[in-house]
């Protein structure tokens, strides 16, 4: 196996770029498979720093349950356009 992956697991390590929500400065690690997949790995309490899941939080909701926000995905799609962020040439 490659780099990436965790040996004896077949479950993958993160080895994405960093990428900063523009409203909240929440950040994330993610990794672009293909235009459509993006895998994003949570790096600090989402739950408190982001205004967004917060509120669904408060609402009842597991913070493991909310998958991203709209403006997180809004700063994922930024950092694609502006090069920091690759989505693979094959994909």
């Amino acid at each position: 196996m490659g780099a990436g992956h965790r040996p004896g697991t077949g479950h993958r390590t993160s080895t994405g770029s960093p990428v900063t929500c523009r409203e909240c400065g929440n950040r994330v690690l993610c990794e672009k498979f293909s235009p459509a997949h993006t895998q994003i790995q949570w790096t600090g309490d989402a739950a408190t720093r982001c205004p967004r899941i917060a509120a669904r939080v408060a609402a009842g909701e597991l913070s493991a349950r909310v998958r991203s926000c709209p403006q997180l995905r809004a700063s994922i799609e930024d950092a694609v356009r502006e090069g920091t962020l690759e989505v693979p040439a094959d994909a």
